[in-house]
């Protein structure tokens, strides 16, 4: 009872650390356009920030254009100068009531760099599910000695945390080759 608890809430923090680095790749921008490239990008909306999608529809153009149609026309360029500003390396350009983000091409360099990000981002992920293992593992021996377990279940039980820890690592390594595939597609 308590080692079941144990293995599904370090297997539940497990998983937030997956879903965690999936959205912090996903700000990792390929030299395809994508609508979530956008998410985090504050707009003042009449002395207010704002999410751009509250204050904007967003859509695919193209392959490598994002459209940004503010619902209200004073906001074009407020949306416009919030795009510049979000660090991005994204330079819209301004038709009518409609912005153009284009994507630039990535050059080789910069694939490279991005790369290392991602590597980066993927090893600080795998910390964070060891962390979760030696936790869980600490969780184990205390109550092996305060004799609310049996040894052969504590010991048991912790072959199941190292194979969630072993799943889950596995799991940051797909995500890394994919993504580090994604980035060097030209």
């Amino acid at each position: 009872m308590i080692i079941d608890e144990l293995k599904k809430t370090t297997e539940h923090k497990m998983q937030r650390s997956l879903e965690l680095l999936r959205l912090d790749l996903a700000k990792v921008r390929t030299g395809r356009a994508h609508t979530g490239l956008l998410d985090h990008v504050q707009v003042d909306y009449y002395g207010t920030l704002m999410a751009i999608n509250q204050v904007a529809n967003i859509t695919l153009l193209d392959a490598r254009t994002i459209g940004v149609q503010p619902w209200e026309k004073p906001m074009v360029a407020k949306v416009e100068k919030a795009i510049r500003d979000a660090d991005l390396g994204l330079n819209p350009a301004t038709q009518g009531d409609m912005l153009r983000v284009p994507m630039p091409v990535l050059t080789e360099e910069r694939r490279r760099d991005l790369i290392k990000v991602v590597k980066n981002e993927g090893e600080t992920a795998k910390v964070a599910i060891r962390n979760l293992r030696r936790d869980a593992n600490t969780h184990l021996k205390d109550a092996l000695k305060k004799h609310e377990v049996p040894e052969d279940e504590e010991r048991r039980a912790q072959d199941d945390v190292q194979k969630l820890t072993d799943k889950y690592v596995a799991e940051v390594d797909k995500l890394l080759a994919e993504k580090e595939k994604d980035l060097m597609a030209i």
